[in-house]
């Protein structure tokens, strides 16, 4: 399960979108949460992956 999309940064021309995606540790099964900046128009394929 992903968090949706919490905040868009646009600097000039380029828009980045800070993505969280909420994983299961593979070692405790505890889960961890993995930000990224992102390019916005990618923000969907990066949950797909």
């Amino acid at each position: 399960m992903a968090k949706k999309t919490v905040a868009t940064l646009q600097t000039g021309s380029k828009k980045f979108t800070k993505v969280i995606k909420m994983k299961k540790s593979p070692k405790t099964g505890a889960y961890i949460f993995e930000e990224r900046m992102v390019n916005a128009d990618l923000a969907k394929d990066y949950f797909k992956k």
